[in-house]
Order: C-alpha cells, then structure tokens, then sequence
C-alpha cells in the first residue's frame, strides 16, 4: 500500500493541476494579506472560500483521478496484491497531495506577513485542519461513488450532486425545518443535524472559535453552549473522524467484493 500512495502522491504532484490548486491558495493568501493586514479578518474571508471550495475540489479531483487510472488499477489488479491496499493506497496519495498543497499555498503567506507573531495563529490552525479534513472526506466519498459507478457521466453527476447537497440543499432543508417546527425544542436537533453534515460541523467549529457565533442568532447561543466546551470540540473532531473512516472502510468493503 506505501507504495501505491508514494507512486499516486509522485502522479499528483507532477499533474499541472496540482500546481493549479496550490498556486490558486497561495495567491488568494497574497491578496487577502495585501488588501487587509489584519490576519483575523483574513481567516474569516478564507473560511468561506474553505468550507465552499475545498470539498468540491476533493470530490471532482477524486473521481478524475479514480477513472483516467483505471487502466493502471486493473493491472495492479492483476498483481498479487491486496484490493483493499491498491484503492486506499490511490486513495491516501490524492488527499494527501490535495491537503499538502492546501496546507503549504496558505501557509506560505501567513507565515510571511508573521503568523507566529500573531494571536490569529490558533484560528488559522483549525481552519487548515478542518480543511485537511475536509478534503480526506470528500476525497473518499467520490471514491466510493466512481467505484460503485462504471459510467462517467453518472458518476461524476452523482459526485456533484453530493456535493451540492451537503453543502446547500441541506442547509435549506434545515432551515426550513427550524421555521417549521419552530414552536418545539429544537436544541438537541440543531446538534444532531450540525453533526450529520461536515461542512455545516467544520463551519460551525471556526464561527465559534472565531467568537463571531451572535451570528447565528439563537442556534448559536446552543452550539456555543456545546461546541464551545473542551467536550464539544473533541466530540466534533470525533465526528469528523468517524466521517473520515466510514468512507475509507466502506471503499475496502466494497473493493474486495467488486467484480472488475
């Protein structure tokens, strides 16, 4: 398995698309340091771009990936080696591609204009660690989607469909359902349905340790009172996880039973 991520990172990082994304973060770092020196504020513009761009570039990169190699995976398929290493091995080696060049090209400039000097430093640390996370997500669910799906097209329209559905479809549909059952206790809901969506909990994590949660009105008095306790946050990057594993374990599933 180490060695089909070595050989699927190396296949990456020499992709121009690579150096796309990297170069699209590092100047979007540039120029948000350039038009505002206060690193506090440029973490709040970056977590929109985040939250939004991030688990769309790891669903199309990972079906991109998954079907311009599949004639290099049948092949390996052929080899005596396990199914479950040769897709998690591909697997491990894009979101780990993605995540460095997320890393580095908005770290570069934040260290530049002084980072370490800054109060911010802790803000900026969960927004790269959320955005890891979300990239490992998102990476593995097109995964699991163009391996349950032979067709491209299908595939890739599954893909974004998931995508637009996690990252706005659901928020409406819950919205909608607050004003609907507005005259109920919503609290223990609010959580659970914040829980259940990646996007809407890694949202959540940097608003409250931003300290911007007023404005999400009453909802966010209740995921203050929650997420903003030490038990809260671990409970939160505890779903992230099991967010992150399910994927990676449905994918060795349904490898092993698969007939290529």
């Amino acid at each position: 398995m180490i060695k089909i991520l070595k050989y699927s990172f190396y296949d990456l990082m020499r992709s121009r698309w690579s150096y796309v994304y990297f170069l699209f973060y590092l100047l979007l770092g540039f120029v948000l340091l350039f038009l505002n020196n206060d690193l506090s504020k440029a973490v709040i513009t970056l977590m929109n771009v985040i939250i939004v761009l991030v688990p769309l570039i790891g669903t199309i990169f990972g079906v991109m990936y998954f079907y311009n190699s599949k004639e290099f995976t049948e092949l390996l398929l052929a080899q005596p080696i396990k199914r479950s290493s040769i897709f998690i091995g591909q697997y491990l080696g894009v979101a780990g591609s993605l995540s460095m060049s997320l890393v580095l090209g908005l770290g570069i400039p934040f260290v530049i204009y002084g980072l370490f000097e800054s109060n911010a430093i802790w803000d900026f640390s969960l927004l790269l660690i959320t955005g890891a996370f979300l990239t490992l997500i998102f990476t593995a669910l097109s995964f699991n989607i163009a391996l349950s799906n032979e067709n491209k097209i299908k595939g890739f329209g599954y893909a974004v469909l998931m995508w637009l559905f996690l990252a706005v479809i659901y928020d409406g549909l819950f919205l909608m359902s607050l004003i609907v059952f507005e005259q109920y206790p919503l609290d223990s809901f609010s959580l659970a349905a914040t829980m259940f969506n990646p996007i809407d909990l890694s949202r959540t994590l940097i608003l409250l340790k931003l300290d911007i949660s007023a404005l999400l009105g009453y909802t966010g008095a209740v995921f203050k009172q929650f997420f903003g306790t030490y038990i809260g946050v671990v409970i939160s990057f505890v779903m992230l996880g099991f967010w992150t594993l399910i994927p990676i374990l449905r994918l060795s599933f349904k490898a092993k039973r698969k007939d290529f």
